[in-house]
């Protein structure tokens, strides 16, 4: 009987929680009923770069698979045409580079 308990103690609970746990939020696009993502509206997409100008993942901005593929898409267009920039203006440059230690 107590072989039992710990074989099945150890996965049962993980698969528990994981059904019972909290369910991911809906994608914020789905819910307003957004079809395609512009490259053009660039407030909303610094919402989806990071301070140093990196593309967040779906697992930070919480966007379903089909949108996220549409944010990264617009984003990739929005800095071709110089809309958003590559990198943030702060990171970068000679100064970072000679502050680790490179010369």
């Amino acid at each position: 009987m107590a072989k039992q308990r710990n074989s099945r103690a150890k996965g049962s609970r993980r698969r528990e929680r994981r059904i019972i746990g909290v369910r991911r939020k809906p994608c914020q696009h789905c819910r307003e009923h957004i079809e395609h993502v512009d490259y053009k509206d660039v407030a909303a997409l610094r919402r989806f770069i990071s301070e140093r100008g990196k593309m967040r993942s779906r697992r930070i901005t919480g966007a379903c698979r089909r949108h996220q593929s549409q944010i990264a898409r617009a984003i990739k267009i929005a800095r071709e045409l110089a809309l958003l920039p590559y990198v943030s203006e702060g990171s970068g440059g000679e100064g970072s580079y000679h502050r680790r230690g490179r010369s």
